[in-house]
């Protein structure tokens, strides 16, 4: 993933300049990332929308640059202006954090004849309390209430237009959740393979891994590596990480010793 923000949870500001988010993107590709993730605005706890204008004159440098890579760029957001714009260069994912909050985004995305990264969340990012601060009586059932409302999404996605096979779904790891939640999320995941759509896992540093051995997000390269592993054998089809070398290095050992299965770096 390529945060072109100040203000991302582990590595805001590190890529806010072109050259640095150009040298980004040409390092995950040597890592061998399969999909790049590009986004200008925070998903943090607590962080302040960015306007279209300021994404695109964030992100545009760095996709311009990554497509000319040969690589294949997901854009992260949450506005169908900035969907409009990347997918119109050569973008083929939209990656959105909210749960299709604003439908045009599907409208948009399947014009394009891309496919839409749909995340279960409820409410704003700038409404989240804190990393992993969700009540624990908010579900009834974690993962019956995702597939539930990711369903929900999913079905206005298609009232717009995008094709089933063209939504993808992400259980939205530490978004409206506590740790509990992330890893019981995590723990079932095999559960939601059922909603019959490719399965996308981002536990890359984040605040669920710290719950079983407090740890900075730097520091918590063990516990991602443990959670793509389960995930991947649980079924997910595409992992979005930040340390994609070592991440690539344990699933390939993994299939060496008969599993997990194949899946996309992002």
């Amino acid at each position: 993933m390529v945060n072109v923000t100040p203000d991302s949870f582990s590595d805001g500001g590190a890529f806010l300049e072109p050259d640095a988010a150009r040298a980004h993107v040409d390092s995950l590709l040597a890592a061998g990332a399969d999909v790049l993730d590009i986004g200008g605005e925070s998903t943090r706890p607590g962080s302040t929308p960015v306007g279209a204008d300021e994404q695109l004159r964030r992100i545009e440098p760095v996709v311009r640059h990554a497509l000319a890579r040969g690589a294949v760029v997901s854009i992260d957001t949450q506005d169908p202006l900035v969907a409009e714009r990347m997918l119109g260069l050569g973008a083929r994912y939209v990656n959105d954090v909210s749960c299709l909050a604003d439908p045009d985004l599907a409208s948009v995305t399947a014009r394009h004849d891309a496919t839409l990264i749909l995340m279960h969340s409820r409410g704003s990012m700038s409404e989240m309390r804190g990393f992993s601060q969700y009540a624990d009586d908010a579900y009834d059932d974690v993962v019956a209430d995702v597939a539930r409302e990711w369903s929900a999404a999913r079905e206005r996605a298609r009232a717009r237009g995008l094709a089933v096979e063209r939504c993808f779904l992400d259980p939205g790891l530490g978004f409206a959740k506590n740790a509990r939640h992330s890893l019981t999320l995590l723990a079932r995941l095999s559960e939601l393979t059922a909603l019959g759509a490719p399965i996308v896992v981002g536990p890359s540093r984040k605040s669920f891994i710290a719950e079983v051995g407090s740890a900075a997000p730097g520091e918590r390269l063990g516990g991602t590596i443990a959670a793509c592993l389960h995930a991947a054998s649980a079924g997910a089809a595409m992992l979005r990480v930040h340390d994609v070398f070592a991440v690539r290095q344990a699933l390939a050992l993994g299939r060496a010793l008969g599993r997990p299965p194949e899946v996309t770096h992002a």
